[in-house]
């Protein structure tokens, strides 16, 4: 066998391989359409994984989603631990479905047992596609890299208009005010994003601050439904909600 042939093969084995990757990739999003097709009005929880039961945000974290999951909001989080774990466990107590989108990786990612709907993913790009799907709210508790990816992406697909606009909620203005203050008096300074950009996010401390906000948002989305999609299914669910929660006049 000479060169040119070893390279033939080399090449074909290459080829094979991305073939096969697509193919996975492709299940996975069949897999998680699939299997989230019937999820919402959901809130989504992000933050650390690093933070236990014994942290005040695990608490506030699991307070909030036992809240909202009691008015019938469904939980979504990134099925880990920290955060992840007290949304679930908060929305799992509160009897409403709790989703878990685990990712494989190497190190933090356990999942927790409070899902009562778990999927895992190869990729983290999936993962996110299934987030932004299915999320009415993103709910964004004190995290590390990960989390502020998940942030940046979503502002940056609705700042460009390649999502519509939903809820952004930093929880803890403690840890998320240095963030705040560096896009306003650095980025807005330099030109780099607006100072309307600003107004995508929102700020609180409290899980009942967190509910008033989210709560004030989904009349804002009833209200469009009822004038623009009347047929989409997510309508009588959120009407439904609002009404058990008197934000309906």
């Amino acid at each position: 066998m000479n060169s040119e042939d070893i390279r033939l093969i080399e090449e074909l084995k290459i080829r094979q391989g991305d073939t096969w990757r697509v193919l996975k990739i492709m299940s996975e999003f069949v897999q998680g359409f699939d299997a989230l097709s019937s999820v919402g009005p959901a809130i989504t929880f992000f933050g650390s994984s690093r933070l236990n039961e014994t942290d005040p945000y695990y608490k506030k974290a699991y307070r909030t989603a036992f809240m909202l999951g009691s008015l019938g909001f469904h939980i979504i989080t990134g099925g880990g631990p920290g955060i992840m774990e007290a949304a679930n466990r908060g929305g799992k107590d509160a009897g409403t479905l709790s989703v878990g989108l685990n990712i494989q990786i190497p190190t933090e990612q356990v999942p927790n047992p409070y899902q009562n709907l778990s999927l895992n993913f190869d990729y983290f790009f999936v993962r996110k596609v299934m987030l932004l799907r299915y999320s009415t709210a993103y709910l964004i508790f004190p995290g590390g890299f990960g989390t502020l990816d998940e942030l940046f992406e979503a502002l940056t697909l609705i700042q460009t208009g390649k999502s519509p606009r939903f809820p952004i909620i930093l929880f803890g203005s403690e840890y998320w005010k240095p963030l705040l203050d560096f896009m306003k008096n650095t980025m807005v300074s330099y030109g780099t994003i607006s100072r309307e950009d600003l107004n995508l996010i929102s700020l609180c401390d409290t899980p009942e601050e967190a509910v008033e906000l989210i709560i004030e948002e989904m009349v804002s989305l009833y209200k469009k439904l009822e004038r623009e999609e009347l047929l989409n299914p997510m309508f009588e669910r959120l009407k439904t909600i609002l009404s058990e929660a008197g934000a309906l006049s």
